[in-house]
């Protein structure tokens, strides 16, 4: 389902109390295979590169101070200087100093202080806190999502959103062409009825595009901001999948239409003013309804905890994803541990590298990924890798009891990341995302916890096992990595 290139319905698919017809549903399907092969065309016409190409910092000593914001604004030199050494000292490892030190050129936003943040598991827990924030707003509602689903939690989203625009509040909607290609128009011909103002982030009919059709490039991010004061973001989508919690199924057959493991993050403070900036130039590049007086989007900051928080995105018109190089400098940079969890996973040769060479220096690195998929291609592409990966003691678990698909890490125990940042070409090269890294022990530790709930329900690959597979889980490993750049 996050293949740019989607799945369209699990079963019958309602709107409202009304099915859809079949010949719409085949109509979507065939659009769908259509996009599918216009889109593989124009990527196998270029050569796919051996790694990413991004531009990794410049060696240590060539940058200036580390921007950095509290509730009060900008700190200057001599505070953030004084911020940034008390960072360092916290934790076992020197990951936190080297994040501020080699990361300030390569990211747009600055680190923000005084924030709080509450972990997410899954869709039930996360959707609930979404639509509490929703139904508490007051003037301003920004969502940004890849799929937006018509069924519930769609229509409850729609009936709410309603609601707050005719107490006044004003709801900007945010979908992408593709992700979102199976919803009913009428889903969305609803919303702006309601005087919701709903745009379609690179629209599959390239008469509707603002200036170039760019079907490749997909808004895959997952954002919400209320009030300019709440922020969500994570892997959550507005979709049907997430209607169960994959830690309540252990007695049922794993499917992909259900039950999905995925995270997400809520935060409070100076940081959300990130998000809204992020939002807000998407929406005016994509040629949506101009927003008028944005500074009313931008309220006076308070200061909602202690934990430092950075937002870094992936823009294709940037030229890279900023997340790729973070991500890759806190692997090269741990000592001690690196717990990854990824729905899909199908890294490059410089993030594959540096893993292994992790593992080798002694690093505890694990992987929690997918046991099946919705897609195969990337599924066995992303286990093409698993034997130099075991070898060299990376310690692989596979989730087979839900279909995973969370985006997380945390490092040494300090240093923690969710958003919606795949380890794939597609998320590094062709997406646009977001994702928030906390520098912060007390996060790192939840975050470690977690990760734990997913090892212990997960089953662990070893080397001799996977040495062991028979022939036709190698063939299908060769032929998806012909079309692993696709994918």
């Amino acid at each position: 389902m996050e293949w740019p290139y989607p799945r369209f319905f699990h079963g019958e698919t309602k709107f409202g109390q009304r099915r859809l017809e079949p010949s719409r549903r085949r109509f979507a399907v065939r659009a769908g295979h259509l996009l599918a092969a216009a889109a593989a065309l124009v990527l196998a016409a270029c050569a796919a590169p051996s790694s990413v190409r991004v531009d990794l910092p410049p060696p240590a000593g060539a940058y200036g101070p580390v921007r950095m914001v509290d509730e009060r604004g900008l700190l200057d030199t001599r505070q953030a200087a004084g911020v940034q050494r008390r960072l360092a000292g916290n934790g076992d490892s020197d990951l936190v100093a080297h994040h501020l030190a080699h990361i300030e050129s390569a990211v747009k936003a600055p680190l923000a202080l005084g924030n709080e943040a509450r972990l997410l598991i899954d869709g039930p827990q996360t959707h609930e806190a979404m639509f509490e924030a929703i139904a508490r707003a007051r003037r301003h509602i920004n969502l940004e999502t890849y799929i937006l689903e018509a069924d519930d939690p769609g229509r409850r989203l729609a009936d709410l959103l309603e609601k707050k625009r005719a107490e006044g509040v004003t709801v900007n909607v945010l979908y992408d062409g593709v992700g979102s290609i199976a919803t009913p128009r009428e889903y969305f011909q609803e919303l702006a009825a309601a005087g919701i103002s709903v745009c379609e982030f690179n629209p599959v009919n390239p008469l509707k595009a603002e200036g170039n059709w760019r079907i490749n490039n997909r808004d895959h991010r997952k954002i919400l901001i209320v009030d300019g004061e709440t922020a969500f973001t994570g892997g959550i989508n507005i979709s049907a999948v997430y209607r169960s919690s994959s830690f309540a199924r252990k007695f049922r057959r794993p499917t992909p239409k259900e039950g999905w493991r995925d995270t997400h993050v809520e935060v409070s403070g100076p940081v959300v003013e990130e998000f809204q900036r992020l939002f807000l130039d998407t929406w005016e590049k994509q040629g949506c309804t101009p927003i008028l007086q944005k500074t009313a989007y931008f309220p006076r900051q308070e200061r909602r905890g202690d934990k430092p928080m950075r937002l870094v995105a992936a823009d294709p018109g940037a030229g890279q994803s900023e997340f790729y190089v973070v991500l890759l400098s806190a692997i090269n940079q741990a000592a001690s541990r690196a717990w990854l969890t990824y729905g899909y996973f199908v890294p490059d040769q410089r993030m594959i590298d540096a893993l292994r060479a992790a593992a080798r220096r002694g690093v505890d690195v694990r992987l929690v990924l997918p046991g099946f998929s919705d897609f195969w291609a990337p599924f066995h592409a992303g286990r093409s890798r698993y034997g130099k990966l075991l070898a060299d003691g990376v310690r692989i678990f596979e989730r087979r009891d839900a279909l995973l698909h969370a985006k997380t890490a945390v490092i040494d125990g300090v240093w923690a990341s969710i958003g919606s940042t795949n380890l794939d070409w597609r998320s590094f090269v062709h997406n646009y995302e977001a994702d928030l890294i906390i520098l912060d022990p007390t996060f790192a530790g939840e975050m470690e916890g977690l990760f734990r709930l997913d090892e212990n329900a997960s089953h662990e690959v070893r080397l001799a096992e996977w040495q062991r597979r028979g022939l036709l889980l190698r063939l299908k490993e060769w032929v998806a990595l012909w079309w692993e750049y696709l994918l």
